[in-house]
Formats: structure tokens, sequence, C-alpha cells
């Protein structure tokens, strides 16, 4: 299987042909570096993002707490994460780095808080 890729290493934007079978890669051409033979070989067979988006606050004068992931997560669970999200709330107080749900989607992977809110 081919795939292309665009690089989101540097401001360049390389568009990377990836070759390979399941998680094998077997040839990866036209990154500019190094960094983007990694990215590329790492897209293609485990594909991950950070997660960024709000869960809903108990008590504020604001609705909506913004949260995100600790560290990236798989793609292929980005949409039972936010399944979860939807159905989770924060009560107050809140700090900048507060675990807000522990090991989303049993991935070992937390949402924390990305504001302070008294």
């Amino acid at each position: 299987m081919k795939k292309e890729i665009i690089c989101t290493v540097c401001p360049r934007g390389c568009h990377i042909q990836v070759e390979g079978e399941g998680d094998n890669v077997i040839s990866v051409e036209g990154n500019a570096c190094k960094r983007g033979f990694t990215y590329a070989s790492a897209e293609f067979s485990h594909p991950v993002r950070i997660l960024t988006t709000t869960v809903k606050i108990k008590g504020a004068s604001h609705d909506l707490l913004p949260v995100r992931s600790q560290s990236p997560l798989p793609k292929e669970k980005l949409f039972e994460c936010m399944d979860i999200i939807r159905g989770a709330e924060a009560t107050l107080p809140v700090k900048c780095g507060d675990v807000i749900i522990p090991d989303i989607a049993s991935t070992g992977i937390n949402i924390v808080a990305t504001k302070n809110i008294d």
C-alpha cells in the first residue's frame, strides 16, 4: 500500500510517499530531513494526535473548561475519547494541569485542564 503524507514537523511541508504493508514500512521518499522520515514512518504505521476540546464545568461563570490530552492518543481512539469527554463534568476549583479524566479509553493517557478556574 502506498500513502502520501504531508510532514508537519517543520515549515517545509514535504509531500512524503510511504510504501508498506500493515505496520511495516518498506520505503520512504520525498523527505528533506531525517525528522521527516521518522514522522512519516510513524504516521504510516501508527498515527497519533493530541486531542484538544472542552469539558462541561459545574458552578463556574464559564460553561466550558478547555482540556487536552497529556500526550498523543491513537488516532483510532479519538471518537471513543470524545464520547467519554462529552459525558464528563469538572468541578471547581480547577488548576491548569489538573487531571480531569484519568486513563481515557484505557489508553493510559490523561485528559488535563489547560486553564485555571476558581
